[in-house]
């Protein structure tokens, strides 16, 4: 998974600074769930069980929250891919996401001002391409 300059600049930046500068409380819950989140595209399940092997314990509906809260104040991105369950991600840089249908690798892709059309009157956020990343496509 390719990581992007803003998630470079998110773990150049320290966990702690990410909070306070996003006006949250700096906890050790919090800081364990943005550790996690630096791995790049994560669902609920994995983050949790990411967040827990540095706590010991930790509930979902803990993660759940901070998720929550974290999408509000754009510190992290939800992203639902058409493949699999929602993901998070610490970059919040504009960009679109690559999606494989064989294995489901998600990747970034740097957002253009070249998008394909849209019907009038849309404001596109972002492009999801879908197709085999290159693994899948020498197996295919």
């Amino acid at each position: 998974m390719t990581m992007s300059s803003a998630t470079e600049s998110a773990t150049a930046t320290s966990p702690v600074e990410l909070l306070r500068e996003a006006g949250l409380r700096v906890t050790s819950q919090r800081l364990a769930v943005l550790a996690a989140l630096a791995e790049g595209h994560v669902d609920v399940e994995t983050l949790t069980a990411r967040a827990r092997e540095r706590l010991g314990t930790l509930s979902s509906q803990a993660v759940y929250e901070m998720l929550q809260r974290f999408v509000e104040v754009e510190l992290v991105r939800r992203f639902h891919p058409p493949t699999g369950p929602i993901v998070f991600e610490l970059d919040m840089d504009a960009h679109d996401h690559a999606v494989c249908t064989a294995c489901g690798r998600i990747e970034n892709v740097p957002a253009t001002s070249r998008r394909p059309p849209t019907p009038p009157g849309w404001s596109v956020r972002e492009t999801v391409h879908i197709g085999t990343c290159p693994a899948c496509h020498l197996h295919v």
